[in-house]
This record gives C-alpha cells, sequence and structure tokens, in this order.
C-alpha cells in the first residue's frame, strides 16, 4: 500500500467512526424501546430497523478493513434475522445479550488500528461464541427446517438537503480563528477611544494658545498707548506673527484630526458588527441539541440498574435545546456520574419500593430549560430515598470535613451541599461506582471550571434534585478587568455580585478574621494579592482611607476581594495556558486586555478556596513595602510565550527582578553576560533542554552554586531522578503548579 492510499485509509476510517458512532446509537435506542413495546406490530418495525443498523455497520467496516467490527457484526445480523423471522423468542437474557455486543463493538471502535489486540480479539471471540449459541438455540427451534441465507439489505443511506459532513477538528480551527478576531475589535476600540482623547487634548491646547494670543494683543495696546516703538513693537509683532501660524497649523490638525476620529469611529462601529455577526454565526456551527449527549444516558440506566438488581427508567425532556459541543463533552462525565449517583444512592430495590408504596420502578427525570439567552438549567431528580442527612454528617466528620461544633450548626441545605466535599462518602463500601468520596467534587470543579454551578435539593423518602447552570457556549467571556500589586487580572462577570468602595475604618476583627459588612451582610475580606501570593504596597495618598471591593460567589460562598483598582467590565476571550500548565490553581488562563496587556484570567472557585485559607490566618496587619536595593535577580528559561509570562509576572510581583530566555543556549548567553541569584527553567526546550542546561551551570566553576529550579510537565519518577543527577535544587510538575508553593521554594534558596 502506497503512503497516499494509507493517508486516503486514515481519511476513510475517521467517517467511518462517526458513521459507525451513530449506527451504535441507532441499535442501542432501538433495543432499550423494543423492550419496553408490547404491541407486535411495532416489535417487527423496531427490530427490523435494528435489523438494517446492524447490517449497514458491518458493511461499512468491510469498506475500512476493520476485521474486529465485522466479525462480530456477522453473527450479530444473523441473530437479529432470526429474531425478525419469530425463530428465537426475545427475552430478558437475550436483550442483555445484545447490549453486551453493542458495549464490545464500542469498544473496538475506539482502537485506532484496524486489527484487534490479543484483549480486543478476546472480546471478538467471547461476543461471537454467545450469539453463535443463541443463535444455535434458535436453529434447533426450527425442527429440521433450513435457516434461509440472509439477504443483503440495500439500505439506501438518509443524506438530509444541504448538510455536509465536516470533521469537528476543522470546526474548532475555524472558531479559535474567528475567536481571536475579538482581539481585533477590542483593539479598534481602544485606538478609537486614544484619539477621541487626543482630539481633547489638542481642544485644549487650542484655548490655551487662543489665550496667549489674547494677552500678546494686550502687551501691544499697551505698548503703542505708552508709544513705545522700533525694536519692541516689532518683535511682538513677530510674536504675533508666529502664533498666527502656529493656531492656523493647529486647527488644520484639528480639522483632519476630527475627519479622522469620525471615519475611525465608523469604521470601528462596522468592523465591530461584522466580528460580532460572525461570531455568532460560527457559535452556530458548534451548536447541537443537547439529545446528543442525552442518548446514551438510557443504557446506562439500564446497565447500572440490572447490575445492582433495581429497576430504573429514565425521562428526558428538553434535548431539543442546543449547547455549544465543547461544554457538552465536558459535562458527559459528570452528568453520568450524577444518574449513577441516583441510582446507587437513591433508587431502591423493588423489594424496598414495595413496602413502601412506590412502583418497582424507580424514576430519573432530566428536564432542560432556556434561562436567558446565555444560560441553560439541567434538572436531574429521581425518586429515591433521598439524603439521609445524618449519614451524611457522619461522614463528613470521619473525613475531617467538619468538626462536631460545626455539625450541629449545620442546616439541611447545608448538611446536604457536603457531599460535595471531597472524601465525602455515605456508601459503606468502595465501588467503582461510589464509595471513595471524590465523585461529586470532581464533578462541582468540573462545572465550575465551565462558568457554571450546581445546587441540590433532597426531601426524605421522595428523592434528590440536581440543578446545573452552564453557559451555552465557551466563546467569549465577560470579565471585570482589576489591578493588584501593580498587575492586571480578569475577573469573569458571572461570578462578581458587587463592586464597592469601603472605608477602611468598616473592616472589623473577628475570630481572627478581616470582616466587611455590605448591605447588612458579614463578609470575609481578603486582599487579591494576599490571596495570590504577591506583595501589597502601602498606599501614601489620601484616597488610602477607602479600598476598592469586588463581592465574588461561587458554590454558595461569598467573599469580598480588596483591589488597588477596579476598571470597566469588557468582553475577553479566554486563552489557555498550554498543556505543560494544564492545571494553574487561582488561574483559568490569560487573555489580552483593548489596551494591549496580557492579564490572567482567575479561576473564582479556585480564589474562593484560597481566600477561605487566607481569612482564617490572616490578622489585620501593615504591609512593609519591599526595598529595591535587595530585589534578588531571577532568570526565567521557557520556550512558551504563554508560561514564561505567566512566571515573570509571578516573580516581579513578588519583588524579584525577572529576566527571561527562550531555551537552554539563551539561557547560557545571559549567565555569562550578567549575574543572576537564581534560574528557573523548562525542561523540554529546542536547541538545549533543562537538563543539559543544569548539568552546564554545575560544570561551570563561577556558576556551580547558582540555585536551579524545574519547573516542567515531565512527571515520571525517570525524569525527577535525571532532574536530581543533573543537579537541580528542585522539581516541580507543572499539572500541580501553584504560585505560592513555587515562592516558598524560592525563598528557600535567595
Amino acid at each position: 500500500m502506497t503512503k497516499k492510499d494509507d493517508d486516503f485509509l486514515k481519511k476513510l476510517r475517521a467517517t467511518f467512526v462517526a458513521e459507525a458512532d451513530e449506527h451504535l446509537k441507532a441499535i442501542s435506542a432501538g433495543l432499550l424501546e423494543l423492550e419496553k413495546t408490547p404491541e407486535l406490530s411495532r416489535q417487527k418495525e423496531i427490530i427490523e430497523t435494528i435489523f438494517r443498523e446492524a447490517h449497514s455497520l458491518k458493511g461499512a467496516a468491510r469498506a475500512v478493513n476493520h476485521t474486529a467490527i465485522e466479525t462480530l457484526c456477522q453473527p450479530l445480523e444473523s441473530v437479529f434475522a432470526a429474531l425478525k423471522r419469530g425463530d428465537l423468542p426475545a427475552s430478558l437474557l437475550l436483550f442483555d445479550l445484545f447490549h453486551r455486543t453493542v458495549n464490545g463493538l464500542d469498544k473496538l471502535l475506539a482502537i485506532t488500528d484496524a486489527e484487534p489486540g490479543a484483549d480486543q480479539q478476546s472480546i471478538v471471540t467471547l461476543l461471537k461464541e454467545q450469539l453463535e449459541q443463541a443463535l444455535t438455540g434458535a436453529r434447533e427451534q426450527e425442527s429440521g427446517v433450513r435457516e434461509e441465507p440472509v439477504s443483503p439489505v440495500n439500505e439506501p443511506k438518509s443524506t438530509a438537503i444541504g448538510t455536509v459532513r465536516i470533521p469537528t477538528s476543522k470546526l474548532d480551527t475555524l472558531f479559535r480563528q474567528v475567536e481571536e478576531m475579538i482581539a481585533i475589535k477590542q483593539s479598534a476600540e481602544q485606538h478609537s477611544s486614544d484619539l477621541n482623547e487626543i482630539g481633547v487634548a489638542l481642544e485644549a491646547r487650542k484655548k490655551v494658545s487662543d489665550r496667549i494670543h489674547s494677552c500678546m494683543q494686550d502687551i501691544q495696546s499697551v505698548y503703542m498707548k505708552e508709544k513705545f516703538a522700533g525694536k519692541e513693537t516689532l518683535s511682538i509683532t513677530k510674536w504675533q506673527d508666529i502664533l498666527d501660524e502656529d493656531n492656523k497649523a493647529t486647527r488644520i490638525v484639528a480639522d483632519k484630526l476630527d475627519a479622522l476620529i469620525t471615519s475611525v469611529a465608523t469604521d470601528r462601529r462596522m468592523l465591530v458588527k461584522m466580528i460580532d455577526n460572525l461570531l455568532d454565526d460560527a457559535k452556530q456551527l458548534l451548536m447541537q441539541p443537547l439529545s446528543l449527549t442525552f442518548d446514551i444516558l438510557p443504557k446506562i440506566v439500564r446497565d447500572l440498574a440490572r447490575d445492582q438488581d433495581k429497576e430504573a427508567e429514565i425521562s428526558i425532556q428538553g434535548g431539543d435545546i442546543e449547547l455549544d459541543r465543547r461544554i457538552q463533552e465536558e459535562i458527559k462525565d459528570p452528568l453520568i456520574h450524577l444518574i449513577r449517583n441516583c441510582i446507587d444512592h437513591g433508587i431502591e430495590t423493588p423489594a424496598v419500593r414495595a413496602r413502601l408504596h412506590k412502583p418497582a420502578h424507580g424514576m430519573i427525570t432530566i428536564n432542560v430549560a432556556q434561562k436567558d439567552a446565555g444560560k441553560v438549567e439541567i434538572t436531574i431528580a429521581d425518586d429515591g430515598s433521598g439524603i439521609d442527612h445524618a449519614k451524611v454528617l457522619a461522614a463528613a466528620q470521619k473525613s475531617g470535613a467538619i468538626t462536631p461544633d460545626d455539625a450541629a450548626q449545620f442546616s439541611e441545605q447545608e448538611t446536604a451541599s457536603l457531599i460535595f466535599r471531597s472524601g465525602v462518602s455515605t456508601s459503606p463500601i468502595v465501588t467503582d461506582i461510589s464509595g471513595r468520596g471524590l465523585g461529586l467534587a470532581i464533578v462541582r470543579e468540573k462545572i465550575e471550571r465551565l462558568g457554571g454551578s450546581i445546587a441540590l435539593e433532597s426531601q426524605a423518602g421522595a428523592g434528590t434534585t440536581f440543578r446545573i447552570a452552564l453557559p451555552v457556549t465557551l466563546a467569549a467571556f465577560r470579565g471585570v478587568a482589576v489591578r493588584a500589586a501593580d498587575q492586571f487580572f480578569v475577573l469573569p462577570t458571572m461570578n462578581v455580585e458587587r463592586v464597592t468602595r469601603a472605608k477602611k475604618e468598616d473592616i472589623r476583627t473577628v475570630e481572627n478574621r478581616e470582616v466587611l459588612q455590605i448591605n447588612g451582610h458579614s463578609l470575609s475580606l481578603v486582599y487579591l494579592a494576599d490571596v495570590l501570593g504577591l506583595q501589597r504596597k502601602r498606599a501614601t495618598d489620601k484616597s488610602s482611607d477607602f479600598i476598592q471591593v469586588v463581592v465574588l460567589t461561587s458554590g454558595g460562598e461569598r467573599i469580598a476581594f480588596a483591589v488597588d483598582e477596579i476598571f470597566n467590565e469588557q468582553e475577553v476571550l479566554l486563552k489557555g495556558l498550554g498543556k505543560q500548565l494544564a492545571r494553574v490553581r487561582n488561574f483559568a488562563g490569560s487573555t489580552v486586555l483593548g489596551s494591549g496587556k496580557l492579564a490572567p484570567f482567575l479561576n473564582v472557585p479556585d480564589l474562593m478556596k484560597s481566600g477561605i485559607e487566607v481569612a482564617a490566618s490572616i490578622i489585620k496587619e501593615e504591609v512593609s513595602p519591599v526595598a529595591d536595593t535587595h530585589r534578588k535577580s531571577i532568570l526565567v528559561v521557557e520556550d512558551s510565550i504563554t508560561a514564561r509570562s505567566l512566571l515573570k509576572n509571578i516573580l516581579e510581583a513578588s519583588g524579584y527582578q525577572v529576566k527571561t530566555a527562550v531555551d537552554g543556549i539563551d539561557a547560557i548567553t545571559a549567565l555569562k553576560t550578567e549575574t543572576f541569584d537564581l534560574v528557573v527553567s523548562d525542561i523540554e526546550m529546542p536547541r538545549m533542554d533543562g537538563f543539559d542546561l543544569t548539568a552546564k551551570i554545575r560544570a561551570d566553576k563561577k556558576l556551580a552554586e547558582l540555585p536551579v529550579i524545574l519547573v516542567t510537565a515531565l512527571a515520571s519518577r525517570e525524569h525527577r531522578e535525571r532532574g536530581i543527577d543533573a543537579g537541580a535544587n528542585a522539581y516541580i510538575v507543572k499539572s500541580d503548579f501553584d504560585q505560592t508553593g513555587l515562592l516558598e521554594i524560592i525563598n528557600r534558596f535567595i
């Protein structure tokens, strides 16, 4: 096979994966409907549909040489054919076999190679044998009647008019390019604002020039009255001529500037409208009905209920509401976990439900509602036993999440919310479904990371309801720009409850915590600079009697964060920190402000957790400024511009002098020409990596004692040992990166 043929086959297999996924979903949906359908005529229609889907899947697999799926589809198609002819009776065991086969096909579909490995081959062999055994039973019931071969079914593929199949990766690339235009829009708005300011300044200069010209006329009038003549009068006349020329030139500049301001304003309005329209159209490309995500849930409910000897059904409403495909991918696992939670902790067994005078089948209901143009609410409810508050309190105390004194003061709602705490689980045993106390904590974290929220309601004996609020799209965020410790940051608007100015004299210290009264409510007060591990500076002007405050809310918590300055709200494009910094505490990403300055986009759930920790430990005290004469110098070596800028901002805000290098070669050059107190370096870099850089530093007599900290995405034990062998003083994995921890490590060495 030539390279060209191989590339074509890869593209063909990518198309097959999408098509096969549709066939498997259709088969699963058909099986679930078939189990619940008593009418014989409708059963035949469903069986025929499933049979055609299985046949089409087999043909598609043959076309791309996926022998494993083709091999398994052959007996599956034969069993459906026997079922269709009435030679094989439908039974619960047969349906279990069908669902296991679909699960097996789904696993095979996830394999990149066409030929399966040993584990996958065992799946094919086992399921094929079970299907053939079912088929053998059907043949024995035929009493010697020879089975007619299954005739090929040439089902025409339904193709929607005016539609094309496009890989989602291409749509993502297109959408990212459109999103980048938000920065162009912001830049145009900033330029228009700058021109207006220049126009105002020029107008002020014209007024000053007019006053000077008027004064010169008064002086000339005085001179003429006192009969000053000759040289002095001539000099004044020349000055008047110069002022006249200056006024004329100023008027010309002002006229041209007015025309430019008008033109730029017009262009800005057109550009903003075009970009907004283009962005809205691009968003629609990524919008998909939630039913595409919900389609897998009925099968999950059936399988989980069967595994636990329970009976459960699911009802879904509002699946036609559209949501960003990227959000749907992120919430799929949280939704599945909540469904598992409903079955494992909520729905009772048929015997227990009978004693409680409930139907044998437990009911799980999912309802989707459009809250407004930018948000949807997904409600997941079950009619099970509800939350046992006593068990939750006991589990929370056992895990150390709360103290006995706290437990005595908790309301039922606060107690129910404890199940979102990490380590809190009421399950008596640890299983693959529950018992670790991590699931709901992760669910909450993932939802909040999307800019959403989750809350619950529960009634003993009547069931539990989870309410998830989510943004419709992840495109652009609204953010409030603030300044703290001379650094700009952006806070997501959806988490900003209010911004205000408060008198410092209104701050009170209660139980070693600073508290601020806002609208009759006492809120914990923390300084954003302290939470981010930055150095606060002493205020010296009269405005120091007041502080600027941003009240943030998340997960039912409210905290007041003090900042140096609050700017306007604006639309911002959130950019990730890259794979190397996939998870940095307190930071969700970065954005570029209209002024062109890079600003970190803060993660509010993390800020709230950090704020609670800071509020519990800080007593009000004056922060002494750092003397510039004692600033230490650090060399940051990092090839990623985003990571480099983040590290530079963190270190400079903490009082260090920072210089950057793009790789090891660049760093060696800097070390030979300048003096540094410490080196912070990445490992994976072009030309010279961090290991070689560290080794070269240790081999140089002048640099041998220079502390080196490696900050890298390489987390294996082998890489850690290699870093130590090279001579690194510290090894920090970027996935666990925390700026406070980094600063603490730096303080140990300089």
